[in-house]
């Protein structure tokens, strides 16, 4: 059985390139926002959750906060494409497994998903 990942950005682009990177090799859920992230999280498990940080209404360090007070053990990836030594400090103080920056590389993508999935 394929192993779930949930990809939230507000770009649809974004969802569409880490989808066909990754769909080879596992199910892909997506939301557009931390609210729906959020809401998916309530109903359904994933093994790993991709989260953009800069998104409307909920972003994603704050969503990062609320996934760790529902689903402490949960392996959230944070991407961006504003990286910064503040978001990324914030984002590893809050749990997230690890901090990738925007454009994505095909081959750092995988092996980050790997990784920590797999262990």
């Amino acid at each position: 059985m394929k192993k779930r990942i949930l990809i939230c950005d507000d770009e649809e682009g974004i969802r569409e390139s880490l989808n066909l990177i990754l769909e080879d090799d596992y199910k892909i859920s997506f939301a557009n926002n931390g609210e729906e992230a959020l809401e998916y999280l309530k109903k359904e498990s994933t093994d790993l959750v991709i989260l953009d940080i800069k998104m409307p209404k909920l972003d994603g360090l704050k969503t990062l906060k609320e996934i760790r007070k529902a689903l402490p053990q949960q392996k959230v990836i944070i991407a961006t494409g504003y990286q910064s030594i503040e978001t990324a400090t914030e984002s590893s103080q809050l749990g997230a497994a690890d901090y990738i920056t925007k454009p994505f590389e095909t081959e750092k993508i995988l092996k980050t998903v790997s990784t920590i999935i797999h262990g």
